[in-house]
């Protein structure tokens, strides 16, 4: 009789679980079209290049803002302030005389550490008031930089330095620092959701008193995900204008940044890791077959996005984890019984 108990016992006794086999499979194939990727340059023509290049770049804001938002609870609608602020700021070096490669790098950073103070105090603000406050400051900071002569009021600038490179030579050399950067985000923010201040961060989005009750250093957590996604945004924000080469205040403050990280982590499926990349993945292929579409590109976006709002909130990947238990990339653990699946 014990024998049958510790054996019906033993059948639904909880299993905690993190990497699967479809897990490892999927983690096994991304490598390899990061691989792949990693040698586009070679084999693609000009316009694959730069339309991979664009594509990195939305990868690394969908990433950011879903780490920001999805998975710490801080809805920002300012992360075209540090978008803007590192394009700027990688104009300016180059301006100065650094190479203009390296003034993308040194320009990011520069943004990344301006974000730590900001941070200060935008941090003590909670949801509505933390999301208009970051809207103001990216406003206040599109008025600062206008005021630079160097920039010419609303009309710009360019990072003339860069078109010194050969356009064949310049296309690989943004390409590869696009899918650089990528590559890094995912893997820091994949690696951070699964350490002990990822499991902070989520704590704190549930509930912040609660987290710091139980010893979570909550004003720390935070700003290291504040900062890190400042930083991200600012990263793009400096491919951005290599890829483009001019620099516009009006066009890289434009709330629309916001707009298209929200569309991206909405449609995808917010505080899923692979929601990110599937949204970015949309997002690319709306803007490649619809952007020629002018206004009704926008409002495909507005109305898909309203849609998934209202019939489908946790978004695509959301919803088919829902149903299937799926999990290609997991950033926590996951309680099964034995007689599951």
């Amino acid at each position: 009789m014990d024998a049958m108990t510790n054996v019906a016992a033993d059948a639904v006794a909880p299993r905690i679980e993190r990497w699967t086999a479809t897990a490892v499979a999927a983690v096994s194939l991304i490598v390899l079209a990061l691989i792949v990727l990693a040698f586009g340059p070679l084999f693609l023509g000009a316009g694959p290049i730069h339309a991979l290049t664009r594509f990195f770049v939305y990868v690394i804001l969908a990433v950011v803002w879903n780490a920001l938002a999805g998975y710490g609870g801080l809805v920002s609608v300012g992360q075209q302030g540090f978008f803007g602020l590192g394009a700027y700021a990688a104009v300016r070096l180059a301006g100065f005389g650094l190479p203009p490669y390296l003034a993308l790098l040194v320009g990011a950073i520069g943004v990344g550490v301006l974000s730590v103070p900001i941070s200060t105090f935008m941090l003590r603000l909670k949801e509505g008031q933390f999301a208009i406050a970051t809207w103001v400051v990216a406003e206040l900071a599109l008025l600062l930089v206008t005021l630079d002569p160097i920039v010419n009021g609303e009309t710009g600038t360019s990072l003339v330095q860069i078109i010194a490179y050969p356009a064949p030579l310049r296309g690989a050399l943004t390409y590869w620092a696009a899918f650089g950067a990528m590559t890094v985000f995912l893997v820091a923010m994949f690696m951070l959701l699964r350490s002990r201040v990822g499991a902070s961060i989520q704590a704190i989005r549930d509930d912040e008193d609660a987290a710091g009750a139980v010893g979570v250093e909550v004003m720390a957590t935070k700003r290291i995900l504040f900062v890190l996604a400042a930083f991200g945004a600012a990263v793009a924000g400096t491919l951005w204008v290599a890829d483009t080469i001019t620099f516009q205040p009006r066009s890289f403050f434009s709330v629309d940044w916001s707009a298209y990280m929200i569309f991206m982590v909405l449609v995808g499926g917010i505080g899923t890791f692979e929601g990110a990349i599937v949204g970015a993945i949309i997002f690319f292929l709306m803007e490649t077959f619809l952007g020629s579409t002018g206004v009704w590109y926008l409002i495909t976006l507005g109305a898909a996005s309203l849609a998934f709002a209202l019939f489908l909130p946790r978004g695509i990947w959301g919803a088919i984890q829902q149903r299937t238990g799926v999990n290609l990339l997991p950033v926590g653990y996951r309680v099964r019984l034995r007689r599951d699946p």
